[in-house]
């Protein structure tokens, strides 16, 4: 996987992990809003030229260091975010129930 240069941005109530992308003026991104002390992955987009390259793994991934380190959960409602999830057993103590 190639290294990547990940920008975060939180704006309390909402945030995101983007990066730029080789080829194209579009960012991969994965957005989150906020819901007590977890975050809510709702969102992860990677442009179809870097599709496969593991660029959508690597935010996701950014974020799990994130919860470790800030003590956030995470729901993952995003199906990609779900399905990394399930692929990880060691990510089980940072899934947060799903808010009603």
């Amino acid at each position: 996987m190639p290294t990547i240069e990940i920008t975060k941005t939180n704006e309390t109530t909402h945030g995101a992990y983007r990066t730029d992308v080789e080829g194209t003026d579009v960012k991969a991104e994965l957005t989150w809003k906020a819901r007590g002390n977890a975050r809510i992955a709702d969102h992860t987009f990677t442009p179809p030229e870097a599709r496969g390259q593991g660029i959508a793994q690597k935010l996701v991934e950014a974020m799990i260091d994130d919860a470790r380190t800030e003590g956030f959960t995470i729901v993952p409602q995003c199906p990609y975010v779900a399905a990394l999830f399930r692929k990880n057993p060691g990510w089980a103590d940072l899934r947060a129930d799903t808010p009603g």
